[in-house]
C-alpha cells in the first residue's frame, strides 16, 4: 500500500495539490461547502492512481484543492462506503493520501439518523465518541505497522480542543448543537425497529453508514479530527415511518448552512 499511496500523492502534487493544511470529508447531501472555497485545482477520483471511485449517485467524485478562510484545504466531495462493495482499506485510502500530502487536521461530516429522540431532523450533532458496528477495522491487515502503530489508542478519537472550539462557535451563532455518540453500521439498508432499540441500549445517539473507518485511520496517522452529523431522520422504534433517501438528502441540504458556519469558523482558528 505504501507504494500506491506515494503514487497517488505524486499524481496530485503534479496537479498542484501542494501542502494542504486541512483535510475535509463531505457526507451525503453536504457538498455546498465547496462553493465557499477559492478552488485552485480539482482531480476526479477516477483519474487518481489507486483511488476508489464513488458509485453512489448523490456523491460527487472529486478531490478539491483550494483556500478556505486563508488556509490551504483538500476536500473530498463524495466519500466511499463499505456498502458500495469496497474494503475498509479502500474506504480510508484517501485519508492516508491526504496525510502524505501534508494535512495537519481532518474535518468530517455525515448525514445520520437520530437514536436519541431529543435530536430532531435538521439539527446538528458534534461527535464525541463512536460505536463501530461495521464488522471490521481498517487497521486489520498485514503490514499495517509500516504505516503507523498497530494498536492505536482510541480513548479520545475526536480532538477535545477542536470539539470545544466548535461548541463555542455554535453557541455564539445560536446553532442548536448536540454532542453525542455516533454508531456506524454497514448498510445500505436502514435500521429495523429492533435495531433502533438495540442501538439505543448500546449508547448511540445517532446512526449512519460512514465516518468511523476514517476516524480510526486518522488516529492511526496522528491526525487530530473533528466530525459533525446532520440529523436527517428520526429512528423512533415506537413510531417508525418509512424514509426515502431523497428526503434524507433534502434535510441534509437544509441543515448544511449551519454546518458550513461551524467548519468555516473552526478553520479560522486552526
Amino acid at each position: 500500500m505504501t507504494d500506491a499511496i506515494q503514487e497517488s500523492t505524486d499524481y496530485l502534487k503534479s496537479k498542484g495539490f501542494e501542502a494542504p493544511e486541512i483535510g475535509i470529508i463531505l457526507g451525503t447531501g453536504l457538498g455546498k461547502l465547496v462553493d465557499e472555497i477559492d478552488i485552485e485545482y480539482e482531480a476526479s477520483y477516477n483519474h487518481i492512481p489507486y483511488f476508489p471511485t464513488a458509485t453512489v449517485e448523490f456523491h460527487k467524485g472529486k478531490l478539491i484543492y483550494g483556500v478556505l478562510e486563508g488556509k490551504k484545504v483538500v476536500v473530498m466531495q463524495g466519500r466511499f462506503h463499505l456498502y458500495e462493495g469496497y474494503t475498509l482499506q479502500d474506504v480510508t485510502y484517501p485519508v492516508r493520501v491526504m496525510k502524505r500530502l501534508g494535512i495537519k487536521k481532518l474535518l468530517v461530516s455525515n448525514a445520520a439518523g437520530s437514536i436519541n429522540l431529543k435530536y430532531k431532523k435538521g439539527e446538528l450533532m458534534l461527535i464525541d465518541d463512536h460505536l463501530n458496528f461495521q464488522g471490521g477495522s481498517p487497521l486489520a491487515f498485514k503490514g499495517v505497522e509500516k504505516l503507523g502503530e498497530r494498536f492505536v489508542d482510541m480513548s479520545q478519537p475526536y480532538d477535545p480542543q477542536m470539539n470545544a472550539t466548535i461548541e463555542k462557535i455554535a453557541k455564539s451563532n445560536n446553532i442548536n448543537l448536540h454532542k453525542g455518540v455516533y454508531a456506524s453500521v454497514l448498510g445500505p439498508q436502514l435500521e429495523t425497529r429492533a435495531e433502533y432499540r438495540f442501538l439505543k441500549i448500546a449508547g448511540a445517539d445517532a446512526v449512519g453508514m460512514s465516518t468511523v473507518p476514517e476516524i480510526i485511520v486518522a488516529n492511526h496517522l496522528n491526525i487530530p479530527v473533528a466530525a459533525v452529523s446532520v440529523i436527517t431522520d428520526e429512528g423512533n422504534p415506537d413510531d417508525l415511518k418509512p424514509v426515502e433517501i431523497s428526503e434524507i438528502i433534502a434535510m441534509a441540504e437544509k441543515a448544511e448552512p449551519q454546518m458550513i458556519i461551524l467548519f468555516r469558523e473552526l478553520i479560522k482558528t486552526l
